[in-house]
C-alpha cells in the first residue's frame, strides 16, 4: 500500500501523521509512506527524524485579521495556492498512492483537494472538538471524517460520512501506571501535582503557578512537578525564589525547562494543570487524570476552549480562562480539589471514561476500508 500524508505548522498535527505512519509500517512494513509539507515548517525536521520520505510544497496559511500588512501577506498566500496545487499534483503523479491522509493545518488542503481531483481517496482526521477550517473543506471529498471526539461531529455537513477514532497516542502513555511512575521518580504516598504550558511555556500559567509553589512549599506534604517552558525559563524559577522557595533544597518543588518524561510525570500526578492541545487532553483521558484546564485564547478559533469544554461538560476537569487566571485564584481552587480526594478521583474516572485506547487500529481501518475504494 502506498500512503501519502499531509499535515503540519504545528506538532499537533504532525505527530498525529507520524503516530498514524507508525501503525501503518506496524502492521505493513513494506508499505511505501511519503509525508508532504513545507519545506520550511517543522514538519521536514521532524519528519526526517522519524526516517520517512518527505517532498515540500510552497504553501502558506492564511491571516485571518485585515490589516494592511496582512492583505500583502495574503495576497502572497493566494499565489502560493496555485503554484502549491501544482506541486501537489507533480508529487502525486509520481508516488500514484493508494490513499491520501490529512492530519489537518494549511499544508494538508492543497494536496488532498489535488489528490481528490486526480481520483485518489482521501481521509482526513481532526484532532480538536472544534474543527479546523482545512479539515471542514475537505469533508466534502472524503471517503471518510475520522474525529477525535464526538463533539466535533455537529459542525461537518449532514452528508459526510464520520468515524470518531480518537487520537492516536504514544505506547507510553497508555502503558504507564501510578506506581511505577512514582516508584521511578522517587516519590511516595503524597498528592502530585503536575503542571506545564507547553514547550514555549504559558506566561500567565508560569505567574499563577509560581504562587501555587510557593503555596505548595509552604503546605508540605504536596510533590509539584512544573514545566515552565523556553521562553519563561530566564526568569521564573527566580519568581519562585522570590516568593520563599529554595528550589536547590527541596526535592517536592520540581522547576524543570522541559518536562521531557511527560508519560512518567502524569501518570504519577493526582492533579494536573495545564493548556487544552488536543493530544494533551487525549493523554489526560487515557491517563484518567483529573485537570485544572486553562485554554489558550491564542490559537484558530478559539479551538482550546471547546476541547477543554468537551471534559468539562463531563465532570472530568474545571476550566479557568486565561483572563481569569491568577495565582490566588488557582490555589484556591487547587486547595479545594485535593481537600476532596475524592472529588480528584471521581474526575480522573469521567476523564477515563471518555478516553479511546486503540485509536491507531480504528485509524488503520478507516484507511484500509478507504483506500479499497481506489478506481
Amino acid at each position: 500500500m502506498k500512503v501519502l500524508l499531509a499535515g503540519g505548522g504545528t506538532a499537533g498535527h504532525i505527530n498525529p501523521a507520524l503516530a498514524i505512519a507508525g501503525t501503518i509500517k506496524k502492521h505493513q512494513p513494506d508499505a511505501e509512506i511519503l509525508f508532504v509539507g513545507n519545506q520550511k515548517g517543522m514538519e521536514a525536521r521532524l519528519v526526517g527524524e522519524a526516517g520517512y520520505n518527505f517532498a515540500a510544497i510552497d504553501v502558506r496559511g492564511f491571516r485571518r485579521s485585515l490589516s494592511p500588512g496582512n492583505i500583502v501577506y495574503n495576497i502572497g498566500a493566494a499565489r502560493r495556492a496555485v503554484t502549491s496545487s501544482m506541486q501537489a499534483g507533480k508529487i502525486i503523479q509520481s508516488f500514484r498512492p493508494d490513499i491520501a491522509v490529512g492530519t489537518g493545518g494549511y499544508v494538508s488542503g492543497p494536496v488532498l483537494r489535488k489528490a481528490a481531483k486526480m481520483g485518489v481517496p482521501i481521509v482526513v482526521h481532526e484532532q480538536n472538538a472544534y474543527p479546523g477550517v482545512t479539515n471542514r473543506m475537505l469533508s466534502k471529498s472524503a471517503a471518510c471524517v475520522m474525529l477525535a471526539v464526538e463533539d466535533a461531529k455537529s459542525r461537518f455537513d449532514a452528508g459526510c460520512h464520520i468515524e470518531v477514532t480518537g487520537n492516536p497516542l504514544r505506547s507510553e502513555i497508555l502503558t504507564y501506571n501510578k506506581q511505577k511512575a512514582r516508584q521511578e521518580l522517587g516519590l511516595g504516598d503524597e498528592p502530585v501535582i503536575l503542571s506545564f504550558g507547553g514547550s514555549l511555556g504559558a506566561d500567565c500559567i508560569n505567574r499563577a503557578v509560581a504562587d501555587l509553589l510557593a503555596w505548595s512549599y509552604r503546605r508540605g506534604g504536596i510533590t509539584h512537578i512544573h514545566g515552565v517552558g523556553k521562553a519563561g525559563w530566564e526568569w521564573m524559577p527566580k519568581l519562585v525564589e522570590s516568593k520563599g522557595v529554595p528550589l536547590k533544597r527541596t526535592k517536592n518543588i520540581m522547576v524543570r525547562e522541559y518536562i521531557d518524561d511527560m508519560a512518567r510525570c502524569m501518570a504519577a500526578a493526582d492533579l494536573v494543570i495545564c493548556r487544552c492541545g488536543a493530544i494533551t487532553l487525549s493523554e489526560l483521558q487515557a491517563q484518567g487524570k483529573a485537570s485544572i484546564l486553562v485554554p489558550s485564547p491564542y490559537v484558530a478559533e478559539n479551538h482550546q476552549y471547546h476541547n477543554a469544554m468537551s471534559l468539562v461538560r463531563r465532570g472530568a476537569a474545571v476550566l479557568i480562562e486565561d483572563k481569569d487566571l491568577t495565582g490566588p485564584k488557582l490555589i484556591t481552587q487547587v486547595e479545594k480539589l485535593l481537600e476532596h480526594p475524592e472529588t480528584l478521583q471521581e474526575m480522573g474516572t469521567k476523564a477515563k471514561q471518555t478516553a479511546i485506547l486503540d485509536a491507531s487500529e480504528r485509524i488503520y481501518k478507516v484507511i484500509l476500508e478507504s483506500a479499497s475504494l481506489k478506481k
